[in-house]
């Protein structure tokens, strides 16, 4: 009779699911033909390598988590382990109606690794450590402009409440210099009231100095050797400023991971959603599914757009007809996407009026 004297997993898949927390991490172990185990371990991706090659040695190994507050560390760091990594869309993950009822970590983790033993769900394009901290300059900027508008809502509130009138030649002034200044002259009955606008102004300018900085920055980074002739080839584009050039290349990461015009609006939220069952179909209006920050820039930009490029305008016009300006204006943002990927794709200045 022959014994085993030793483990050899060689050219056996292990599938790995984990629901991922900040002081634990959920993991279970799948083969082709049965459950190993399921258990919850410390947030340490050394302890899972070693767990796999502890129990399953020479085995192919082959692991997914959702994306989210984690970001793709874990990735990176399974990958340099030799454990192939996925990371996934919480919403593509496929689950019964009893998991979505009675969902635990436990659940999360078996769910995740029977997906990805039948090959069920797909992997997210997983960025660089460089791409995604040079996306991570262009949101902050986006992150301050909000909070930035948040604090001038708050001072207009407090010169609401207290029936303050903005004089009628400072009421376009749109935060001028000379607006702030008459804000900041402002003297409330008593020093509590004072002081409580004045927190305000102060957070203010701390903001517009924090995004003036942040500007700077950018604009540096977009006259780097890696973006310079994107973004140089990108502003021949009506509607596209440095800085919308920018959110589109670090969002984008690379236009050729796209294989069609069609994939590259799905991922931006350019596209309707549809209702249909058996002969019945029915458009239900453009996708919640979107990336917020490269839609949004993108409808902001045709509207600049239809006003500089003729093309664009006689389309515009011509949809208006059928249809309201806004949803005409989605349509002009496909045409103006397909612009920037002809650019990007050939290397070659847009060409004013001429339809790509």
């Amino acid at each position: 009779m022959n014994k085993i004297s030793k483990l050899d997993f060689k050219d056996q898949r292990i599938y790995v699911g984990m629901d991922i927390h900040k002081k634990s991490w959920s993991i279970s172990i799948l083969t082709d033909n049965f459950e190993h185990k399921t258990f919850t371990q410390p947030p340490n991706v050394e302890v899972l390598v070693n767990y796999l090659k502890r129990n399953f040695p020479g085995g192919s190994y082959k692991s997914v988590y959702e994306a989210g507050y984690f970001g793709f560390w874990i990735h990176d760091r399974l990958q340099e382990h030799g454990v192939q990594c996925l990371v996934v869309n919480p919403a593509d993950v496929p689950t019964k109606d009893k998991e979505r009822r009675s969902k635990t970590d436990r659940v999360d983790c078996r769910k995740l690794a029977r997906s990805l033993r039948s090959g069920e769900i797909d992997s997210i394009y997983v960025p660089s450590r460089p791409k995604v901290e040079d996306r991570s300059l262009i949101r902050t900027r986006h992150s301050m402009v909000r909070k930035q508008t948040r604090c001038k809502n708050q001072i207009k509130s407090i010169l609401q409440f207290y029936g303050i009138q903005v004089p009628e030649e400072l009421a376009n002034g749109h935060w001028s210099k000379r607006f702030v200044s008459w804000i900041e002259a402002i003297r409330m009955e008593r020093a509590s009231g004072n002081f409580a606008l004045k927190v305000h102004l102060e957070e203010l300018n701390n903001m517009r100095k924090i995004i003036a900085d942040i500007t700077r920055s950018i604009r540096s980074l977009a006259n780097s050797e890696e973006y310079r002739q994107n973004v140089h080839l990108l502003k021949t584009l009506p509607g596209i400023s440095t800085l919308t050039a920018m959110t589109l290349l670090t969002e984008l990461y690379e236009i050729s991971r796209f294989k069609n015009l069609d994939k590259l609006c799905s991922y931006i939220g350019l596209i309707p959603d549809t209702d249909s069952s058996g002969e019945t179909e029915r458009k239900t209006g453009i996708t919640k599914r979107r990336n917020a920050q490269l839609r949004g820039i993108l409808i902001e930009s045709s509207w600049v757009a239809v006003r500089k490029d003729p093309a664009l305008l006689m389309t515009f016009n011509t949809l208006c007809k059928k249809m309201p300006k806004t949803n005409a204006i989605v349509r002009i943002a496909r045409k103006l996407l397909n612009r920037i990927r002809y650019v990007l794709k050939t290397q070659q200045e847009y060409v004013l009026a001429v339809v790509q």
